[in-house]
């Protein structure tokens, strides 16, 4: 063809529409307004979190009362975690993450207006199906815009809900005494609400003009592609092989590894403190700080350590570290070893979730991470009710160690799923079926 071309033979034009490349500022925008989306998610849940005991007074709901209504927010969010993913499929990621976007800031404002346990079960249910929705929704668009950048900036998205959290908590804290829970949450939802509007525009914008996450996008509306490339474009394939949804199964209990010690530390890292060690209510309290505030800075660098180690060797060496961290959280003699050990397994698990996450959604779009953050939250849902339980049998240092188990669970499933992430490299890992329009892989 060179050859040709010095004759002064034009070269024959491939058929079709020529591709247009994917401006580079469109990613850069696109990026940043869905960064905002995490950071709202988690000041939103972070602001209800705080002003749960002052409901409990105002709805006079003993605490069984109120474990059985906080219930209803797991199972709304773990219901609508699979419907999400299917409307995903048809309208696109980054449309649901708007609308979900409208309604977590909405359904925070009415547990406060409660005033008996029945009615709260029920708002909390609507709360956490926004919640669920917004976690998949919002993960699935990241899937696709970490395809579209090929770099490794998953744990960023994660990170600024970290922040989002630590930020919505510290407020809530600072304006717990001066203000009760309805003008509190009320000025959330004003908050949320402008928020999404200023950025659902630009979200929906440079979304379109990337081709990401789109309604039209995600129903594969194309003349052009073949079934396969349609189904890679999707993100995913509309049906899962058994081999894919035994690695996404796979993939959402790593998931489940890390939120497991997550919950288990935000409710009895600090009970451990103060009960089995004698610290100070306030060195207690500031347990899970040190542990949330480890994994945000872990987060923060975690796209440097994805690209230097890449994701098996993160996973692996992630759990390991959280490992060690917890052996020496639960069974250190002293509050300081303790804290310390805390913040190392915060460093361990900042990035095992985000990188099993978006492997899951690699592999299987929006359907994978409705099934890997399903996993994940049930990890959490189950992991303080465990450790409650293990602590009456033993002792509550020894209940602990599970989440050290866990960990290092993961970082051995991590290393066998080593090959997975060869073949993504490789591009040998999946084919699609041009007839049934199911994915393989290669493991």
């Amino acid at each position: 063809m060179p050859l040709l071309n010095k004759l002064g033979f034009a070269a024959p034009r491939p058929s079709g529409p020529a591709p247009t490349p994917t401006p580079a500022p469109d990613l850069r925008r696109l990026r940043i307004a869905l960064t905002v989306f995490f950071a709202l998610d988690g000041f939103v849940f972070a602001g209800w979190v705080v002003r749960i005991p002052a409901i409990k007074d105002q709805t006079g709901a003993s605490a069984g009362q109120l474990g059985l209504a906080l219930l209803a927010v797991s199972a709304g969010a773990v219901v609508t975690m699979t419907l999400t993913g299917r409307l995903c499929r048809r309208f696109g990621s980054i449309p649901m993450t708007v609308a979900c976007g409208v309604a977590l800031p909405l359904s925070v404002a009415l547990p406060p207006l409660t005033g008996s346990v029945l009615v709260l079960g029920l708002v909390l249910l609507f709360f956490g199906a926004a919640y669920g929705g917004i976690s998949v929704a919002m993960n699935s668009a990241a899937v696709d815009l970490v395809r579209a950048l090929r770099r490794p900036v998953m744990p960023s998205f994660h990170a600024a809900f970290s922040l989002g959290g630590m930020l919505g908590a510290g407020l809530g804290g600072l304006v717990a005494g001066h203000l009760s829970p309805t003008p509190h949450l009320l000025g959330i939802t004003v908050v949320g609400l402008a928020i999404t509007a200023v950025t659902a525009p630009a979200l929906l914008r440079h979304g379109a003009a990337a081709g990401l996450g789109g309604a039209a996008e995600a129903a594969g509306s194309t003349d052009t592609n073949t079934p396969a490339e349609a189904s890679a474009t999707r993100g995913g394939p509309s049906r899962m092989d058994r081999r894919t949804r035994g690695l996404v199964l796979v993939f959402g209990l790593i998931a489940l590894c890390t939120a497991y010690g997550e919950g288990a530390i935000a409710d009895w890292g600090p009970l451990h403190l103060e009960e089995d060690l004698h610290a100070h209510p306030g060195v207690a309290a500031a347990g899970y700080s040190c542990f949330a505030f480890a994994m945000t800075i872990g987060r923060l660098s975690g796209t440097a350590l994805l690209e230097r180690l890449g994701r098996t060797r993160t996973v692996v060496g992630g759990g390991a570290t959280a490992c060690a961290g917890m052996l020496l959280g639960a069974l250190a003699p002293s509050a300081g070893l303790t804290l310390a050990g805390f913040a190392v397994t915060g460093l361990g698990l900042a990035n095992i979730f985000p990188v099993a996450v978006e492997r899951a959604g690699a592999l299987a779009g929006p359907g994978g991470v409705a099934a890997a953050s399903t996993l994940g939250y049930g990890g959490m849902l189950v992991g303080p009710p465990l450790i409650g339980f293990m602590a009456d049998w033993y002792s509550l240092p020894t209940a602990l160690t599970s989440v050290a188990l866990l960990a290092a669970v993961a970082s051995v499933i991590g290393l066998a799923t080593r090959r997975t992430e060869t073949n993504e490299r490789s591009g040998t890992g999946s084919r699609t079926d041009s007839k049934t329009g199911e994915r393989t892989e290669s493991v």
